[in-house]
């Protein structure tokens, strides 16, 4: 470090502000591994004196706040040298652990939330589990290999808890806020094209070394060239199974990974062994064919669980990255990270609402239908709040900042989603835990098959031919497709009819659904509202009037404008020749057509003009009572008309909810409308029970409520505030047109939005089950009797192999049969 006149600069980093209770900085160090920047703000808040770090890893950036009385500028800068140097030198895992040994076991039980990486199976998330259980500090953990997430109770901060995870051998990734979720998106893509990688290497060089095989040549010139195709199959695409089982093995566990590495490592070595040693016992085929089954099977999972984590990636990319920060007098466009609360931001027309705040100074309309479902504008004044991710439409907004990060509304709708997804428990997971329980005694079987033929005197080499042979009939490839193939299968077949079905998940509990609740706008609705009634003046020309209307409403997006527009246009109506043109914001137009004034509005706006509209407004109040919105029409100062608008229910939704009725399904209705529109369409198309005025959160509760009871719920929706109920029910289902957040969310999606198509995937998830079920029964006792066949001498590595592989087959032809 060196001295300057105006403070002290740090060898490992730039100081880039400091004053007397605050230093920003930036190191290289940090931006090139983010990772680091966690690892930094655990030391720094653990060092008396340290009030608040915040840092945004993607520049390097770290800003600590400190006490100068406890803790000096020039102490504090000579610790972050030294903490910056040791994170370069000793690297992130000396680091964690040193964090780890300063954690101050007093400090009050919170719950965390990670993203592990890594995990191959279920029984990969078991061992976790195991690990943070072990921990005295932890006193829930609860990992879910689906969503690769975790949720750890205890009194452990959460880069330590990753710690622990990490030192099993998997990468665990914080969730504390959008940037690092971004981070972790860009992981699962590299995780992706990784495993693609390795199937196609592993498929495109298995062919041949199988070949060779089959051909069974006696020139030792193929027995050298299967060698060396087999190499890069079980070095490098066979890379991952074999450093996981030898992480596992450190901490005395074992999974599927231990079996296939052993497997393959036994066959491999023993091929290579007797290679060299002239003899004809190559099993090379054997080795890079598992490889093969075993790598197909894990970028499908991998593919699977990048759709389950899609939902997540959407509602991330509603928040901007950058905000305009206005101080003293100044505008500085800054990271989102760097947004605390109290701060004032500048939002312009077309711009993203930044985060949660509330309107200092300004007038405009706001989108906020991507994140509360309501498709109309809202008009925000001062003292309104603003939610993070709406859309500004027209109006410069000036907004102070009432909440950020994880205390956002958006924050909260996408934990809700976390926390929703991954407390689904398919029937994969049992299988799972199957696979897990089954390792152990297959590698004990044929340890005692190589020990009892070697104390009943047969040669090393037919003994260890035996022991290969349990480890590679054992290998649960059958199993690992049971479930997989059959929804593949299933999900192809809902795809021709119009559904598509994200996730197997909900193929188990499609057909035994005891309740359906239905968002209404957009689902049972067409969610494009029309004019229903159109109701003239006394003395007024009902083709002029609507002349005047729809030449009034033609330039503009409100839902409402376009509806009297279409109507006008079904009518021949053709638009005149307008003059002045002012939008009221929350109120109406007001235009001059053809040299006539025509106001078109709400009731309570034409009111306070002094327009009187008698019998139209009873009327109108009567529209408002049956879920109708009124619309009225002054011209020149007198009352002309009235239109009524509303969205209508699907062509087939009644019909739709008489079939549910008739295969014991219960109908429930959930919206963010009134309670008059809601029972206005419910009666429509024969639902009973309406939850009114429902708010994201509320839907939540009314799925976990029914739930509760001991039902099974399925959930229809097609907008963001549906999404966190999508993502609780036992299965959800969005419909196409809607948003991409609740079509990723939902398990399935009605392309075509016709709901009727629920009874039709609620018959294929019976059939699916069914074919599932004896997939298992066949994985189950297949391996039943063959691991006893092949301890007792009677199948060779060679035929071992083919068994396994025929195993596999009939998995897959059974399930074909779906398609019929």
């Amino acid at each position: 470090m060196t001295q300057h006149d105006n403070g002290i600069s740090l060898t490992h980093g730039r100081l880039l502000h400091r004053l007397n209770n605050r230093v920003r900085f930036v190191s290289p160090l940090l931006a090139k591994d983010p990772e680091r920047c966690y690892i930094l703000e655990i030391l720094l808040k653990k060092r008396p004196g340290v009030t608040e770090v915040r840092s945004v890893p993607s520049i390097g950036c770290v800003v600590v706040r400190f006490d100068p009385q406890k803790l000096p500028a020039s102490q504090l800068l000579t610790a972050l040298d030294l903490m910056l140097g040791n994170l370069g030198r000793r690297g992130k895992a000396a680091a964690q652990a040193a964090a780890v040994g300063e954690i101050d076991p007093s400090q009050p039980e919170q719950e965390l939330h990670l993203s592990i990486e890594g995990m191959a199976c279920a029984s990969c998330a078991l061992l976790i589990e195991m690990l943070l259980r072990r921990d005295p500090r932890v006193s829930l953990a609860e990992v879910n290999f689906e969503t690769e997430s975790a949720v750890v109770k205890g009194r452990l901060d959460q880069r330590i808890a990753a710690a622990i995870v990490e030192k099993a051998g998997y990468k665990a990734h914080s969730f504390d806020n959008l940037a690092q979720r971004q981070m972790l998106i860009a992981n699962e893509k590299r995780s992706l094209r990784d495993a693609r990688n390795r199937m196609v290497l592993a498929a495109a060089l298995s062919l041949p070394v199988m070949a060779i095989g089959m051909a069974a040549p006696a020139s030792r010139f193929w027995h050298w060239a299967q060698h060396l195709l087999a190499l890069p199959v079980v070095f490098w695409a066979g890379k991952p199974f074999f450093a996981k089982a030898a992480v596992l093995a450190r901490e005395g566990a074992a999974n599927m990974d231990s079996l296939i590495a052993m497997g393959v490592g036994s066959a491999y070595g023993y091929s290579l062994y007797s290679l060299k040693a002239g003899s004809r016992g190559l099993y090379f085929d054997s080795a890079t064919g598992i490889l093969s089954f075993a790598l197909v099977g894990r970028y499908l999972e991998e593919k699977t669980k990048g759709k389950a984590h899609a939902a997540i990636r959407k509602l991330v990319d509603l928040q901007p990255q950058h905000a305009t920060l206005l101080r003293d007098g100044q505008e500085l466009v800054v990271g989102l990270d760097e947004v605390v609360v109290g701060d004032i931001l500048l939002v312009r027309p077309g711009e993203k609402i930044p985060t949660d705040g509330v309107v200092l100074e300004g007038l405009s309309t706001v989108d906020e239908s991507m994140v509360t479902g309501e498709s109309p504008p809202v008009v925000k004044k001062t003292g309104d709040k603003l939610v993070g991710g709406g859309i500004n439409a027209n109006g410069v907004l000036k907004m102070q900042v009432t909440a950020v990060g994880t205390d956002t509304v958006l924050a909260n709708i996408i934990r809700m989603v976390d926390q929703a997804q991954s407390a689904k428990l398919p029937i994969q997971k049992t299988v799972d835990r199957i696979s897990a329980l089954f390792v152990p005694p297959v590698m004990a079987v044929a340890a005692v098959t190589l020990g009892g033929w070697l104390l009943a005197g047969a040669g090393f080499g037919f003994a260890f031919t035996n022991a290969i042979a349990v480890l590679l009939i054992a290998c649960p490839c059958s199993l690992g497709l049971a479930t997989p193939m059959a929804t593949m299968v299933g999900t192809g077949r809902a795809a021709k009819n119009g559904v598509y079905i994200r996730n197997g998940s909900s193929l188990e509990t499609a057909s035994q659904l005891d309740y359906i609740v239905f968002d209404k706008t957009g689902t049972i609705t067409e969610g494009k509202p029309e004019v229903t009634d159109l109701l003239l003046a006394s003395g007024q020309d009902e083709m002029r009037v609507l002349a005047l209307s729809a030449t009034v409403e033609e330039d503009s997006e409100h839902f409402l404008a376009r509806a009297i527009v279409a109507y006008a246009k079904t009518r021949g109506v053709k638009p005149g020749r307008i003059g002045g043109f002012e939008t009221i914001p929350g109120c109406g137009i007001k235009a001059t057509v053809d040299g006539s004034q025509v106001l078109v509005g709400n009731a309570d706006w034409l009111r306070s003009l002094g327009i009187r509209f008698k019998t139209l407004e009873k009327k109108a109040l009567q529209f408002s009572a049956q879920g109708k919105t009124p619309v009225l029409v002054a011209v020149d100062g007198k009352a002309a008309g009235l239109f009524a608008i509303a969205d209508q229910p699907r062509r087939h939704a009644a019909a739709a909810i008489r079939r549910l009725r008739r295969l014991g399904v219960e109908p429930l209705m959930a919206t963010g409308d009134t309670e008059a529109s809601g029972r206005y369409i419910a009666a429509q198309v024969g639902i009973d029970t309406v939850f009114a005025e429902a708010k994201p959160e509320r839907k939540l509760a009314i799925v976990r409520e029914l739930q509760e009871k001991g039902g099974r719920v399925g959930m229809i929706g097609d907008g963001i505030n549906d999404a966190p109920a999508l993502a609780a029910a036992d299965v959800s289902f969005a419909i196409g047109t809607g948003t991409d957040v609740a079509i990723e969310t939902a398990d399935l999606t009605l392309v075509s939005g016709d709901i009727a198509k629920v009874a039709e995937v609620m018959e294929l998830s019976a059939a699916t089950l069914r074919i599932i079920k004896q997939n298992l029964f066949w994985a189950l006792g297949y391996n039943s009797v063959a691991i006893p066949v092949a301890a007792l001498g009677k199948l060779n590595p060679m035929i071992a192999s083919g068994a396994m592989a025929i195993s596999s087959i009939s998995v897959v032809l059974n399930s074909l049969r779906l398609q019929r």
